[in-house]
Parts: C-alpha cells; sequence; structure tokens
C-alpha cells in the first residue's frame, strides 16, 4: 500500500479524509472526523497527536464505545474472519490465527473473565508481540484497578492509532 504523503493528506476533502482514515479507530469513525478539523499537520507526529486528542478528550462513555468496538483478541468473530482488516492483519501477525485447542480455550477464557471484570475487550497494541506476549500481558492486568485498566486500554488504543497511521501516511 501506498503510504500518502502529509501534503496530500492535509489538502483531502474532509469527507475523503474520513472515508481514508475512518478506520484507524477501530468501527469508530468519530475520531477521524474530529481529528480532520486538526489540520493542517505539521507532520505525520502531528497527525497521531490530532487522533490521539481526539480519543482523550472525549467523554467516558464516548470512549467505552471505542474500547467495546474492538474485538476480542483470537475471539470467535476473529477465528471466523468477521473483524476489520487492520485487526485481522494484526492478530495473524502476532499468530493469533494458529492458535492450538488449549491456546485457544485460554484466549476465550481471559476474554470473557477481562470482560467481565471490565466491561470491555482486551484491547493490546499486538504489532511486535507473539502469543506467548499477549498471553502474559492478558495474565498481568487481568487484576489491575478498573480505572487503572481503563487508562490502558485507551494508551493501547492510541498506540494502535499510531502504527495504523504510520502505515499508510509518510513522513
Amino acid at each position: 500500500m501506498r503510504r500518502l504523503p502529509i501534503s496530500e493528506v492535509n489538502t483531502m476533502p474532509g469527507e475523503a479524509f474520513v472515508a481514508a482514515f475512518g478506520g484507524i479507530a477501530e468501527h469508530s469513525d468519530w475520531v477521524a472526523a474530529i481529528a480532520e478539523r486538526r489540520r493542517p499537520y505539521a507532520d505525520r507526529d502531528n497527525m497521531v497527536a490530532a487522533f490521539e486528542q481526539a480519543v482523550r478528550v472525549a467523554d467516558r462513555e464516548t470512549q467505552l464505545d471505542l474500547l467495546n468496538a474492538h474485538p476480542d483478541l483470537a475471539g470467535r468473530a476473529a477465528i471466523a474472519g468477521d473483524i476489520g482488516a487492520d485487526s485481522r492483519s494484526e492478530q495473524v501477525g502476532a499468530g493469533l490465527d494458529s492458535l492450538t485447542a488449549a491456546e485457544f480455550d485460554r484466549f476465550t477464557d481471559l476474554n470473557a473473565r477481562y470482560r467481565e471484570r471490565f466491561g470491555f475487550p482486551f484491547i493490546l497494541a499486538v504489532r511486535g508481540a507473539t502469543k506467548h506476549d499477549i498471553l502474559a500481558a492478558f495474565e498481568r492486568r487481568i487484576d489491575n484497578d478498573p480505572d487503572a485498566e481503563f487508562a490502558t486500554a485507551i494508551e493501547q488504543v492510541c498506540r494502535i492509532m499510531r502504527f495504523r497511521l504510520e502505515d499508510r501516511v509518510g513522513e
């Protein structure tokens, strides 16, 4: 995929911008719509900051909706290929498409326990991680304080957005 130069990003009509970058935040075009209003960007990092700022200034209910837009890692939707292209690629890259039955059962259990405890799916920017790294992160975070975990999940969403923008936009 060709990475767009920031000069091209800055001159896109608003609707085209949202169409091109609406999927950066999982099923949450509103993030791109807010970030679009902060153009022109000096560089890609400035663009990333605009997306992060849109998420950080949102009210907690909107942030919770954003978290809940994310699929479970190695969940049934992921296995069925019923998730966004970015999420699918990221999960495949982490080896979540080739779990053993025991690993799948462990992910299923952790996903359910995590969602029950926090009210949203476990979110981790999995780029560069292995399934073992992801399981270790699950184990570390599942007993976190709910407010601390909410903040951690938002941080992970911001990391995911950064990776996705770096894939699409040149420096």
